[in-house]
């Protein structure tokens, strides 16, 4: 008898920063490291099976009830950027999840080996399985809670932390 086959890990979103995304500061502006990290959880949910057909059809949909994000280096217009996202866990309703932003070689195709490559933000969230028609929770379909489920990696080191504030001096 043959083991199953692990499922193969979630394809990295690609995606270039655009000259609108930019601050004040000459880097990208905070609120479109939060956007490039949605389309990470929408690209997500397609491979998952909670695609548009499934939101359409079940009037379910993932939203995201807590988030933590990381602003780790500043990102230039025009950089290419590769998110890895990894399922941390899923339950019957809820599933926990990270995205890591690298910034990635010219042509935005390299591969990201968090070995060789330090992630210029992240984020950690979690999302809730709503049916938008009652407007309350509810569970998964087996099948896609088992995708989760074997989609599973272990945690980052970072996850799981909250914010803590600096004591003061003395």
């Amino acid at each position: 008898m043959t083991e199953p086959l692990a499922p193969k890990p979630l394809p990295l979103l690609r995606q270039r920063v655009r000259p609108e995304w930019i601050d004040y500061n000459g880097h990208m502006s905070e609120a479109f490291y939060v956007l490039v990290f949605g389309y990470a959880t929408d690209a997500m949910m397609i491979e998952t099976g909670l695609h548009a057909g499934y939101r359409e059809s079940t009037g379910c949909s993932l939203y995201t009830v807590e988030a933590h994000v990381r602003y780790l280096n500043d990102v230039p217009e025009g950089a290419h950027l590769a998110v890895r996202t990894r399922l941390l866990g899923a339950d019957a309703k809820k599933a926990r999840f990270t995205h890591e932003m690298y910034v990635v070689d010219a042509a935005g195709e390299g591969a990201v080996d968090p070995a060789d490559a330090s992630p210029v933000a992240t984020t950690e969230l979690l999302a809730l399985h709503v049916d938008r028609n009652a407007g309350r929770s509810a569970p998964f379909p087996d099948a896609i809670r088992e995708r989760l489920v074997a989609l599973t990696e272990p945690a980052p080191e970072w996850a799981g932390r909250s914010i803590a504030q600096v004591p003061k001096a003395s």
